[in-house]
C-alpha cells in the first residue's frame, strides 16, 4: 500500500488518544485498556520506554499500523530524545538490582509482604463512568488491595446497583448522603483497613501498574506520607477536552520528584503552592498519616460551596506535618475530561475558587502559617508575572482571556465559598480515626479477586 503520510496533529484536532512504549514496536494500546487493531490516522500518544512514561505526541499517518508508528517513533525521537537517554541510563544503572519485570529486586522480594491497599472511589449518579473505571481497578497487578465505592448524595440508586450487581464480592459499597467530596473521601478513610489509602475518581480509568508504582515510591522513602501520580487525558473528542489539554490539563510532569520542608525548593510560594505537587484524581497517603490529620476537610471539594480545594489542603497539611510528599509520573491515570464548553467553564472556575478556599482554609486551620503566606506573596507575584509574559509568546500554551477571568473570579470568590462550607448545617460529622476503630473487623484487604466469574465486558 502506497503511504499517504499527514502532518503531525496539532494539539487542538480531535485526536484518538493512544499508549505505545518504544520497547514494543508496532504496538498501539487503548488507554489503560487492550490492543488498538489496525490503528491510522491522527493520534495523541502517551510514549512509554520499558512502561515509563516519557511524555505525550502528536503524529498522523493514514498507510497503516506501520506508518503511524514511524511517525509516532519520529515525533519521540524528535521531542522525547533526553528523557529516553536519562530512562536508558537509570535501567542500565538498576539491572543488577533488577527484577525480571525491571523493578528492583528490593521492591519484589520474596520475603517482604507489599502494604495492604484500599482504593476509594467517590461517585456522584455516573453510573457509566463508574462501571468503566471499576473494571480497570479490577486490572490492577497489585496483590492486595480492596476497593470502595462511596456514592456521594445519589439521586437514585444505579450506582448502588452496579456495585452490588456486576461487582458483586469484588467493590464494598458505602453511601455518604450529604454532598461533598471530602465528605466522601472521609467515609471511605473510615471503612479502609489498608496501611496505604489510595483515591481516584469516577470519570477515570487506571494503569495496571498505578498501585505498584504508588507502593513502590512510598517504599523507597519512609518520609513520605503522600503519593501523587501523572494525569493524562483518556480521549480528546470534544473542544472542551482539547481546550483544558491545551492548557496543560491536570499533568505535572514526567519527572519523579520530592518536597519536603525540611528541603524546601526554590519556588517562592512554597508550600502554598500545593496545585504543583498533584490533583486530587490520583494521589495516595499513609492510612494512618492521612487519618492523624483528621482526613479531608469538609468544608471543601466538589459538592460544596468551595466548589474544591480539598486535595491540596491534603497536601499542604502533609507537608507543614513534617512529611515528605513525592510525585511519581509511573503511576499513570487516564482522566476523562468534561466534554462540554459549559462544563469545562465551570470547572475553570472550581479550580480558581478551590485554590483560594485551599488557602483560606490552611490559615484558618493553622493560623501560624498567615506570616509566612504574607512574607511570600511579593515574590509570588513577580514569579507568576514572569510566567505570564512567558506563557503569552506561547499561543499553544496561553489561556484564552475568558478562561483565564473565570479562573480569577473564581480565586475572588474561593475564601467566601470556603466560609459558607465551614457555616453550611454538618449533617453527621464524621471522626475519621473514631469511625475506623468502631468499624474494623480485624480483616485484611481481599487479595486481587477472581474475576472470572463475576466480571463483565466493558
Amino acid at each position: 500500500m502506497t503511504s499517504v503520510a499527514m502532518r503531525p496533529a496539532p494539539v487542538l484536532a480531535p485526536v484518538r488518544v493512544v499508549d505505545v512504549d518504544l520497547a514494543r514496536p508496532g504496538e498501539f494500546r487503548l488507554p489503560a485498556g487492550p490492543l488498538l487493531a489496525e490503528p491510522q490516522g491522527r493520534v495523541r500518544a502517551l510514549v512509554r520506554l520499558h512502561g515509563h512514561p516519557l511524555g505525550m505526541v502528536s503524529a498522523a499517518d493514514l498507510s497503516g499500523a506501520d506508518g503511524l508508528w514511524r511517525a509516532v517513533a519520529h515525533a519521540a525521537e524528535e521531542e522525547l530524545a533526553a528523557r529516553a537517554a536519562r530512562h536508558r541510563a537509570a535501567d542500565r544503572a538498576a539491572a543488577p538490582d533488577a527484577g525480571t519485570d525491571g523493578w528492583p529486586c528490593r521492591q519484589r522480594h520474596a520475603t517482604q509482604r507489599p502494604p495492604a491497599i484500599s482504593v476509594i472511589v467517590a461517585t456522584h449518579d455516573r453510573p457509566k463512568q463508574l462501571r468503566r473505571c471499576l473494571h480497570s481497578l479490577l486490572r490492577q497487578d497489585y496483590p492486595e488491595f480492596e476497593i470502595i465505592v462511596v456514592d456521594n448524595a445519589p439521586a437514585d440508586g444505579a450506582a448502588e446497583a452496579l456495585v452490588r450487581g456486576v461487582f458483586l464480592e469484588q467493590v464494598r459499597y458505602v453511601d455518604e448522603p450529604v454532598a461533598g467530596l471530602a465528605r466522601a473521601h472521609n467515609r471511605g478513610l473510615a471503612r479502609a483497613s489498608g496501611s496505604l489509602v489510595a483515591f481516584t475518581d469516577d470519570d477515570t480509568l487506571v494503569d495496571p501498574g498505578w498501585l505498584s508504582a504508588l507502593a513502590g515510591t512510598f517504599e523507597d522513602d519512609s518520609r513520605i506520607g503522600c503519593v501523587t501520580g501523572l494525569i493524562v487525558p483518556a480521549e480528546l473528542e470534544t473542544p472542551a477536552q482539547i481546550a483544558l489539554e491545551r492548557q496543560g490539563g491536570f499533568a505535572k510532569g514526567y519527572e519523579p520528584r520530592v518536597w519536603s520542608s525540611a528541603d524546601p525548593p526554590p519556588d517562592p510560594l512554597f508550600p502554598f503552592t500545593a496545585g504543583h505537587f498533584g490533583s486530587g484524581a490520583n494521589m495516595a497517603f499513609r492510612t494512618d498519616v492521612l487519618r492523624s490529620m483528621g482526613g479531608f476537610d469538609p468544608a471543601t471539594g466538589v459538592g460544596t460551596p468551595a466548589r474544591g480545594g480539598d486535595d491540596l489542603l491534603a497536601f499542604f497539611e502533609v507537608l507543614t506535618a513534617g512529611h515528605a510528599l513525592a510525585y511519581q509520573p509511573g503511576a499513570v491515570v487516564w482522566h476523562r475530561h468534561h466534554r462540554t464548553q459549559a462544563a469545562l467553564e465551570a470547572q475553570v472556575f472550581g479550580y480558581g475558587a478551590g485554590f483560594a478556599a485551599y488557602l483560606t482554609g490552611a490559615v484558618l486551620r493553622n493560623p501560624r502559617s498567615l506570616p509566612a503566606l504574607l512574607h511570600r506573596i511579593p515574590g509570588g507575584i513577580r514569579h507568576a508575572v514572569t510566567r505570564t509574559r512567558e506563557r503569552s509568546a506561547d499561543p499553544e500554551a496561553a489561556w484564552s482571556g475568558r478562561l483565564a477571568l473565570l479562573e480569577a473570579r473564581g480565586m475572588a470568590y474561593g475564601p467566601c465559598g470556603y466560609l459558607r462550607g465551614r457555616l453550611a448545617p454538618p449533617g453527621v460529622a464524621i471522626d475519621v480515626a473514631r469511625a475506623h476503630r468502631s468499624l474494623r473487623r480485624g480483616a485484611a484487604p481481599q487479595t486481587r479477586p477472581d474475576r472470572s466469574a463475576t466480571q463483565r465486558p466493558l
